[in-house]
């Protein structure tokens, strides 16, 4: 049964919490260190609360067939916020909004669940998120993307505009791509 997708909500949050170390943990490797996954859980690879308050924060969820339980098993969003990547414990002060006239929306925090990968969830999650920015009144829309989730950005016509490294808490440096899909006509 394919998933169904709905807006995150504050009662997510202990299921994002498990699934996104899960999803670093496992789809991160080959592109990033152990060493690397672990420095990032939490600051970078970690839940922001924002987003789900905001309303622009999306959630896969698959239902088990024989039990009729529920999981989630996938999870991304956009972001109007200043804020361009990272959970709450990498945040240090407000977030303020973006001006949809000059500045770039964010596609912000996916991550699938190892089982789940390669089904379709991150481009479900992402034409909903770009669904959201464009009615928001955002023209453009960047992203500040991990390695493996680049070529999933390619697809949908986001360009590398910038290559570099995240500093993380314990001084481990963690190589990013920034990405960007040109404004519309």
């Amino acid at each position: 049964m394919p998933p169904t997708y709905r807006l995150a909500t504050l009662a997510d949050i202990p299921a994002l919490e498990a699934l996104i170390p899960l999803s670093a943990r496992t789809l991160q490797l080959g592109y990033y260190t152990p060493a690397q996954i672990e420095a990032a859980l939490g600051t970078v690879f970690g839940v922001d609360t924002q987003l789900i308050r905001d309303g622009t924060y999306f959630v896969a969820v698959a239902t088990d067939p024989a039990t009729a339980a529920e999981r989630l098993v996938g999870c991304g969003g956009w972001s109007q916020r200043k804020t361009l990547y990272g959970g709450d414990r990498g945040k240090t002060g407000p977030d303020p909004l973006r001006d949809p006239a000059t500045e770039p929306a964010m596609i912000r925090a996916f991550f699938v669940h190892p089982d789940f990968a390669r089904r379709g969830i991150g481009r479900h999650l992402m034409a909903r998120s770009e669904a959201g920015a464009r009615a928001a009144g955002f023209r453009s829309i960047e992203i500040v993307a991990t390695l493996p989730g680049e070529p999933l950005y390619a697809t949908f016509g986001y360009a590398a505009v910038e290559r570099f490294a995240l500093t993380l808490p314990d001084g481990t440096p963690l190589p990013v791509v920034r990405l960007r899909k040109l404004p519309r006509p």
